[in-house]
């Protein structure tokens, strides 16, 4: 096991050093588990974003309950994820409203129509003696995409008949598509329907305008079909979205929407880093004086764990605001915390007579107990936190679980490690390096006999 954990150190440094430096030796880079994209995420407090407040309206004299605001969160959420947009916050406010914050959104109304849209999809058959069939004309002309239908024609199912959609293509056409399959009894009431109008036109509506109006060419019994027209690579993505992932139980009204500008998250962000590297130059300070060459050790230790926990928020990707990087401050807190009780019990180790190498064994090893606890306890509150809280403390708490899990690992292998290494070394062997007295200080011992019998003996 000894041999295996140098390696292991070396191992994790390098791919963490590739990840935090992917940016420059391969831009583009994808996590190969995920499929995500290897970057630095920044939330709309570091880098600006659009912030939308909606109201969600009564429908029929029906007002939104808890459990309607919660579904409405999880599909704008899956919506808003489908465009890819990074770590979008959705909370409800008060007992009737949604709150959308969006950062880095560069095409900010396409978003908000996207959130906003109830997805309300239905199939209207065009009557043949007003609209005419594919052969002859009637007295009006079918509806071209983008127009409104005529609120008095009555569908035959909506859209949540829909099994499945997904984008695709029309090589008769050469258009873009958005294949569908439809539920039962959706399913057999289009097949009846199909095979008395081939010919007549019927129009696919989405909240109340046209999207496309083809005819039946031949019957559609397998229940499967295609939403055709002149649409652009988003406007399929959209509308694939929309089907996917259903429609709004409850019709949203924009209350307010700004944009957020990254100046003020930017000159936060500097306040905060500067107050970190203030305060982690203090913490290394301190190391160093106080226990000297263990405290080097806990130094390199912090760096090769700040290296890590780098990689592992490119990796995911995790989204840092001001309040993950809260998170990440009091987890570097935590790992030094870890060091201080394992150098501790190593003093009371060489105080109690046992020379250098074994001191440094039964320091970590009574350590651990207390390191174990603590972070676990750390690790259930944050647990709780990303479970039942909203996007900012879910943030916080997802930094936080990341850096008390990394921090374990750095301070029980790589600082362990080291020490055993370095121990090894003639000139380490000093009291002084170790912050204790010379009386208090044992190199080593000849066989069957005790410390303090040496000590007296020279």
């Amino acid at each position: 096991m000894r041999r295996i954990t140098p390696l292991l150190i070396v191992l994790v440094g390098l791919l963490a050093l590739a990840v935090d430096f992917s940016f420059a030796f391969a831009p583009g880079a994808k996590n190969p588990i995920t499929n995500n994209k290897i970057e630095t995420r920044l939330g709309l407090d570091l880098q600006g974003g659009v912030e939308v407040d909606y109201q969600v309206l009564p429908v029929n004299g029906k007002t939104p309950t808890a459990s309607a605001l919660n579904t409405i969160v999880g599909i704008i959420d899956r919506r808003v994820n489908a465009t890819g947009t990074t770590e979008p916050v959705i909370e409800t406010k008060g007992n009737n409203q949604v709150s959308v914050q969006l950062p880095g959104v560069s095409d900010v109304q396409a978003v908000v129509k996207l959130v906003g849209s109830t997805g309300q999809l239905t199939f209207v058959p065009l009557p043949p003696s007003v609209y005419g069939t594919s052969t002859s004309p009637g007295t009006k002309p079918v509806p071209a995409d983008g127009d409104k239908i005529d609120p008095t024609l009555q569908p035959l199912f909506g859209g949540d008949q829909i099994a499945s959609a997904n984008p695709s293509f029309d090589p008769t056409t050469n258009q873009r598509a958005v294949a569908f399959t439809l539920k039962d009894p959706a399913k057999t009431i289009f097949a009846q329907w199909s095979q008395s109008h081939v010919g007549d036109f019927f129009a696919i509506v989405l909240d109340g305008t046209v999207v496309s109006a083809p005819y039946i060419k031949s019957p559609i019994t397998d229940g499967s079909g295609q939403i055709t027209g002149n649409f652009t690579a988003a406007q399929m993505n959209d509308l694939v979205t929309v089907l996917q992932y259903g429609a709004l139980p409850f019709p949203l009204q924009e209350i307010s929407s700004q944009n957020v500008p990254a100046t003020l998250g930017a000159d936060f962000l500097r306040r905060t880093l500067l107050a970190g590297i203030l305060g982690i130059g203090l913490v290394f300070l301190f190391m160093f004086l106080y226990y000297r060459l263990p405290g080097a050790v806990a130094v390199l230790a912090l760096v090769y764990y700040a290296v890590v926990v780098f990689a592992i928020f490119r990796l995911i990707p995790v989204t840092l605001t001001l309040a993950g990087i809260a998170g990440f401050v009091l987890s570097v807190g935590m790992a030094v915390d870890a060091n201080i009780l394992i150098f501790e019990r190593t003093r009371e180790e060489l105080r109690a007579g046992k020379t250098l190498a074994p001191a440094i064994e039964a320091g970590f090893n009574r350590a651990w107990n207390s390191i174990f606890d603590s972070n676990v306890s750390s690790l259930i509150t944050a647990f709780i936190l990303f479970w039942f809280g909203s996007g900012v403390i879910r943030g916080f708490a997802l930094v936080l679980m990341i850096g008390v899990l990394t921090s374990m690992f750095t301070a029980i292998t790589l600082s362990r490690t080291v020490l055993r290494t370095v121990v090894r070394w003639q000139w380490t062997r000093k009291a002084w390096l170790f912050a204790v007295n010379e009386e208090e200080f044992v190199t080593a011992a000849p066989r069957g006999l005790r410390p303090r019998e040496v000590r007296s003996r020279v």
